[in-house]
């Protein structure tokens, strides 16, 4: 398979991506680089939702090659975070209610900053004809109209300006459209479990779990890989040759059902009782990819800590392709942390002996979960 570097400058970080011919830049920025505010619709070029800036100017990325914009700068609705115009449109629909699904609104948002610097202050016919490439279904144009004739009184056309560099690393960053777990990561300790510093498109995020069981019984239990992925829901070691292992995870979306295969590797310190897995894998169906890694301590828990523990978990992961939707949102970080408490619950009843509060959970269940959220959520809002 024919491949090339495209080497771009995206809301100004260097990036080095490695794509087909045929890559178009929107997959490059939604799913190696997980700037997913870049929606994708009709894929011809009509709707306008993928719109970005490619050297200052309006482009829609679902028909630009990534290999074409080698050289180019490219901003997307995430760059804008430090742009003083941007976010005095950004205020504008919000009170003349100018979006209301949101799916056209990034790229609305881009061409709506291009019509004000190039054009100042516009009647409200000449906004309508600059954004009849830009298609909504839901507003009727009025809020959209009146929000950027709002921001545009008052000013005079000027050349579009170049965002100033958002703040991001300043390692050139190598995007692969297929993972791999072979890449370096640069790791700074923190005690026994280390902090990555991540690289673009990467998810973090930190869990304390209190087990009643001492902290010798659950250190013992956490190296018996394969039988602790028990307590997981959906997760299943099927090998484990020393540090080698292989496994699957099966998540279930609604109808929609993904079962992630691949490989990875763990490794244990006795000593600190701590330890590092880490894997990839990819679910065939849908296309998507997932790699990750988790990291954990074992320690006395502060009260009762000769019958309870603590166990300190830094878990990061990345998703690409179709799945990579969910990586995003508030919500994420709520439903990781009920999936450690079931966890934490399944893994205190093994060691026990007695049965999981879960019970056997063939596939992780998302929705199920997200409900559990909600519920939970309103529960705490209504002081209960």
């Amino acid at each position: 398979m024919n491949t090339l570097v495209a080497e771009l400058t995206v809301n100004g970080a260097p990036v080095k991506a490695i794509a087909e011919p045929r890559t178009q830049l929107c997959e490059i920025l939604r799913e190696t680089l997980n700037l997913t505010g870049t929606h994708v619709g009709c894929e011809q070029g009509v709707c306008g939702a993928c719109t970005v800036l490619v050297d200052g100017k309006p482009q829609r990325s679902c028909v630009s090659y990534a290999g074409d914009c080698s050289g180019s700068s490219v901003i997307t609705i995430e760059g804008f975070d430090e742009d003083p115009l941007m976010a005095e449109l950004r205020d504008a629909f919000s009170r003349h209610h100018a979006l209301q699904c949101g799916y056209c609104t990034p790229g609305m948002l881009v061409t709506a900053r291009d019509i004000v610097l190039r054009l100042g202050e516009v009647a409200p016919g000449t906004i309508r004809e600059e954004l009849s490439g830009n298609l909504c279904r839901c507003t009727g144009y009025v809020g959209l109209v009146e929000a950027i004739e709002e921001v545009s009184k008052g000013r005079k056309p000027q050349q579009a300006a170049l965002i100033p560099a958002v703040k991001v690393a300043a390692a050139v960053q190598t995007a692969s459209p297929v993972p791999s777990s072979a890449r370096p990561v640069r790791s700074v300790p923190q005690g026994n479990v280390t902090q990555s510093d991540l690289r673009k498109g990467w998810s973090r995020i930190e869990q304390h779990l209190e087990i009643a069981v001492p902290p010798d019984q659950v250190w013992q239990k956490l190296k018996d890989i394969r039988d602790v992925s028990k307590c997981l829901p959906g997760a299943e070691i099927t090998e484990a040759d020393g540090s080698a292992l292989s496994g699957r995870m099966n998540v279930a979306l609604g109808p929609m059902k993904v079962a992630f295969s691949g490989d990875g590797t763990v490794v244990f310190d006795e000593a600190a009782r701590s330890g590092r897995m880490t894997g990839r894998g990819r679910d065939t169906g849908s296309g998507s990819s997932a790699e990750g890694k988790v990291e954990w301590r074992v320690e006395p828990a502060e009260k009762n800590a000769d019958a309870a523990s603590r166990i300190l978990v830094v878990l990061s992961w990345r998703l690409s392709g179709r799945l990579a939707q969910f990586n995003r949102g508030g919500l994420v970080q709520d439903v990781i942390q009920r999936l450690a408490s079931i966890f934490a619950a399944n893994l205190e009843a093994s060691i026990k002996g007695t049965p999981a509060p879960a019970g056997e959970i063939k596939s992780l269940g998302v929705l199920d979960l997200l409900w559990g959220v909600l519920v939970s959520r309103w529960r705490r809002w209504r002081g209960k």
